[in-house]
């Protein structure tokens, strides 16, 4: 997983269409509803920490998670900027380690859609429900096939400014479900001159039966499917689902000693 690395200095300057205060209240109210107003919190594909320090705003203790050196040089000047208490750490989603469990796990802004091989999600999904406490949730959003089937395969997404421009160009295989973004980025520079930045990215689609599937393989309870962040039931042609599950394990073993 080598994405955002030149990305990553010039992500928040392009990412700035997305609701992240909308989203981030969507997130709290839903913890609420399963009684989870504070505590530790793990947000896994934190990247530049725009969803970390909101919710770290709301009451949470937030600990921040992502591969990306990067992403991560900015969360923590963000960090420092706002003088919020956020523990950020650098490790791959696939092997991360905690120093205990958290009331709480969030993987938002389709961090798990980087996740292109069904195995290696699942080990995800174990080791989010071995750092969950006792009946903890985990709320994850992930794009769906029907989203790279019909709004991003072979698009081409542009956009110019007078601080930067980007092209976004979008190939996907609907045998593999893997959609490729090749993403080139010209960043002007205080000498006027713009940079010029190159990556690949490659996400995968996934529907939610497979998800569904792939929690309870991992010793997951699956709660509830919403149509991104609304309140409506996930459905057949949402682009992207938010998905709440519950860790299943602990209680039993704890009630057996």
């Amino acid at each position: 997983m080598e994405e955002y690395t030149g990305f990553a200095a010039v992500y928040d300057m392009f990412m700035d269409n997305i609701p992240y205060d909308r989203w981030a209240a969507w997130v709290a109210e839903r913890l609420k509803e399963y009684g989870i107003c504070d505590g530790l919190v793990l947000d896994l594909g934190c990247g530049t920490g725009n969803m970390t320090e909101r919710l770290a705003r709301l009451g949470y203790d937030m600990t921040g998670v992502d591969s990306s050196e990067e992403m991560l040089e900015t969360a923590v000047e963000k960090k420092m900027e706002s003088g919020l208490d956020i523990l950020y750490l650098q490790q791959d989603m696939r092997e991360f380690e905690l120093y205990g469990t958290m009331r709480a796990v969030v993987s938002l802004c389709d961090s798990l859609n980087y996740i292109t091989e069904p195995e290696e999600l699942i080990q995800v999904f174990r080791l989010v429900n071995n750092y969950l406490d006792p009946g903890g949730i985990f709320l994850f959003d992930f794009n769906t096939c029907h989203k790279y089937e019909t709004l991003l395969g072979e698009q081409t997404i542009a956009e110019n400014r007078e601080e930067g421009s980007f092209i976004w160009d979008n190939y996907y295989d609907s045998r593999t479900r893997i959609n490729e973004y090749e993403l080139t980025f010209f960043v002007r520079e205080e000498s006027g001159l713009y940079r010029k930045f190159e990556e690949v990215h490659f996400q995968r689609g996934y529907t939610l039966e497979e998800m569904k599937e792939l929690l309870e393989q991992a010793g997951m309870e699956f709660l509830a499917a919403y149509d991104a962040y609304t309140p409506n039931p996930a459905a057949a042609d949402s682009d992207r689902i938010c998905v709440i599950a519950r860790e299943r394990g602990k209680r039993k073993t704890e009630e057996r000693t």
